[in-house]
């Protein structure tokens, strides 16, 4: 490739990956030179004006026209610039937690923490931009082994180590399963890039290679649900999600979650979507719904159930994500036309602020206590009317009550279930049902925080990182749940 044709290429249409590689770039030199034992706390904020940066050159781009390069393999898009958006929001916020974050055993690889978690963002964003399955594989990856890493930052911690080892395992299976279904769709069309398999796919007849297709739709979709961690592969969450350090389980609860969520909007939709099945009648994706509603009843069936017994805060919001995964596969299985993107997106957009908000309070929570059992929100409200508000926000928003970005999410959802062709009625009522079993375990909380007595006398102390975080998504739960439109429109009007 010579030095004209670099030229031609449009590489603004890269600059808030670009920005956020220079930073990670930066952190990395910086800390590596520094001496050993001097705080690196400082570097978290330059991490922070990175992301806000690539924040501000996104924004920049909103309203103007798609841009392709790289051949095709990278593009700019109104669904990048969508969900680019609430990444870079989810990282702000997690970065905010991670430079307030200080376990009791101290951290002394702070620098790789906030660099790692910078890669593990780039890799997100390259996916939600990538039309190629090489680059799409290649930022799964990126984000993949950031994560890892990240999961067992805390060396020192036998949790830590375990979540680490468990993630690792499971998340190389995933891998495999997910490059064995890319490589069948590879093999029938002889290329990578998303745009040539759809008109090529689209005009399959023979039965033989349909199956074929179907497998690799299967496969694809059963390595991305261990991403996701939805029911019967959500078994390395809850463990992970314990030992990793709070903003990492924040990041893998939210930013994570939407990649996979991504990736798979991406291909699945993009193009087993235009596959036909046997009959001619419908697409493959259509024709395996059946599949994916089991799949999502089961998720909200099973998460929702088995957080009633959890006694350990992240564990509990381990299952509740992994529920809320179920929720937004009910987006997929009423497939329905643009709406399933808006209504996912939206849903997306209210999960990442609502987790990260409770998140912020549990951090704030465990560093004071030493605990992360639910019972040390006892008595929350009495030592910090603010924490036990903004508790309270976070937790009814989860629980899908009115006046909330919540509700609005899941109401979205649940319209789209019937306005589809076939409406989903009994997937409907089952996720209606597996909401009413979330408010024990929400409502449980709120009673510690209100109830029950405090078990120290000692004022809940707030960080500036934690009040910006704390009041950002309370602002915003409030707001999206009050004026829910506001986002629509903008959604419609200025990014699709």
């Amino acid at each position: 490739m010579d030095m004209e044709t670099l030229l031609s290429y449009n590489w603004g249409a890269m600059m808030p990956e670009f920005i956020i590689l220079g930073t990670a770039l930066i952190l990395s030199l910086v800390d590596l030179f520094m001496k050993e034992g001097s705080s690196r706390r400082w570097l978290g904020w330059l991490g922070l004006a990175g992301i806000v940066g690539a924040i501000v050159s996104l924004a920049l781009m909103i309203g103007a026209e798609d841009a392709v390069i790289l051949y095709d393999t990278f593009v700019l898009d109104s669904f990048a610039k969508a969900f680019k958006f609430i990444l870079l929001l989810g990282g702000a916020l997690i970065f905010l937690l991670a430079i307030d974050y200080e376990p009791r055993e101290g951290m002394k690889e702070r620098g790789e923490f906030y660099y790692l978690l910078l890669a593990a963002l780039l890799g997100a964003m390259m996916m939600a931009s990538s039309r190629d399955l090489i680059t799409l594989f290649t930022g799964l990856e990126l984000l993949s082994i950031s994560s890892y890493i990240l999961a067992g930052l805390r060396k020192r911690d036998l949790k830590s180590n375990e979540s680490a080892m468990k993630y690792v395992i499971n998340g190389g299976i995933s891998t495999a399963i997910t490059l064995f279904g890319m490589s069948y769709i590879y093999g029938l069309t002889g290329t990578t890039s998303l745009s040539e398999m759809i008109p090529q796919l689209n005009g399959l007849t023979e039965s033989g290679y349909v199956y074929i297709a179907s497998i690799s739709f299967l496969l694809v979709f059963v390595g991305l649900s261990f991403k996701i961690a939805t029911v019967p592969f959500h078994m390395w969450a809850p463990d992970v999600y314990e030992g990793a350090p709070t903003p990492v389980t924040a990041f893998l609860s939210v930013v994570s979650k939407t990649a996979g969520f991504v990736i798979i909007l991406r291909i699945c939709l993009s193009v087993f979507g235009n596959i036909p099945d046997e009959g001619g009648m419908q697409s493959i994706l259509q024709s395996l719904q059946g599949f994916i509603a089991i799949l999502a009843a089961v998720t909200m069936i099973v998460g929702n159930t088995v957080a009633l017994m959890q006694k350990n805060i992240k564990r509990m919001l381990a299952y509740s994500s992994i529920a809320h995964a179920g929720y937004v596969l009910v987006g997929f299985v009423a497939f329905g036309g643009y709406f399933y993107f808006d209504a996912i997106w939206f849903y997306l957009l209210a999960y990442v602020i609502m987790n990260v908000g409770i998140f912020a309070i549990v951090q704030a929570v465990s560093r004071k206590t030493g605990s992360e059992d639910i019972s040390a929100f006892a008595g929350l409200y009495r030592r910090s009317p603010a924490a036990g508000i903004a508790v309270a926000i976070f937790l009814l928003s989860l629980a899908g009550l009115p006046g909330t970005a919540g509700f609005i999410g899941k109401v979205t959802i649940f319209m789209n279930a019937f306005t589809n062709s076939t409406p989903q009625i009994v997937l409907a009522s089952i996720m209606i049902a597996a909401t009413v079993i979330s408010y024990f375990y929400y409502f449980g909380i709120l009673t510690q925080v209100f109830f029950r007595k405090k078990e120290t006398d000692e004022p809940f102390t707030w960080s500036a990182p934690l009040i910006i975080v704390t009041a950002v998504c309370v602002a915003a739960t409030i707001l999206l749940g009050i004026f829910p439109g506001a986002a629509f429109d903008f959604l419609n009007a200025n990014i699709s």
